[in-house]
Parts: C-alpha cells; structure tokens; sequence
C-alpha cells in the first residue's frame, strides 16, 4: 500500500548516502562466487534510490507488498520506462527468492543485466538529485 506522508528530505539523503556505500561495495566484488550478493545489493541500492524519491514526494510504501507497489508507483513517473520496472521486478523476485528459498543468482544474471541496473541506478540518482535541489 501507498501512503501519503509528510516528505522528509535528511531521510532521503540518509537513503541515498547508503545507496552510495553499497554502490561502492558492489565495484570492490569481482569474484563471481558473490553474484547472488552482487544481486542482492543491486535490489537493495534501487529500492532505496526508489523510496527516497518517493519519500520526497511525500509517498512511503508500507505493507507485505511494499517492494512490488513501490516499483508500481515509480512507473508513473516519466523518466522510468516500462521495461526499466519489468527488470526491477525481475529482481526483486531473484533477491525474494534468494533470501526467502535460498536460492542461488547466477552470476550470468549479472554479466546480462548489470548494464541496465546501471542505467536504472543512474536515472534514479539524476531524479534524486533533481529533487533535492
């Protein structure tokens, strides 16, 4: 569910401050062994990214379906593409799976799609940045 909040602007930066470590920690893994790690990190620095700007908006996502409406609710803004929430939803999936069923990302997953994380975290810390002004 969303909800309607008050905006928080230090919150936000708090978030993207953390977005930034893990963003630094997934540069320091090069051993394939890690890509479920790698995975998860690239979920977890897009979720923050993702509430962060919602947050300044004045929106939190609350709830057993939080991580998926947040996603939903991202959509509507013009600078995500249709195809940019199907990959995040991917791998919200592959990191629910991994942390909830243990089940293993393959590192391939990684090689495939780290490119258009990238991009995705790229947009979403312009549009962080653009509101922060």
């Amino acid at each position: 569910m969303i909800i309607k909040i008050s905006p928080d602007k230090e919150k936000a930066k708090s978030m993207m401050r953390l977005a930034e470590n893990r963003i630094n920690f997934i540069r320091s893994i090069t051993d394939p062994e890690f890509a479920t790690i790698i995975a998860e990190n690239y979920y977890e620095i897009i979720k923050e990214l993702a509430s962060a700007i919602l947050l300044l908006d004045g929106f939190k996502a609350i709830g057993e379906f939080a991580h998926k409406e947040l996603f939903e609710k991202l959509s509507e803004y013009n600078e995500i593409e249709g195809f940019e929430i199907n990959l995040m939803n991917d791998l919200r999936i592959k990191r629910n799976k991994s942390c909830y069923e243990g089940k293993k990302i393959e590192y391939s997953y990684i090689e495939n799609k780290s490119k258009d994380l990238k991009k995705i975290i790229k947009k979403l810390k312009e549009m962080l940045n653009k509101k922060m002004k």
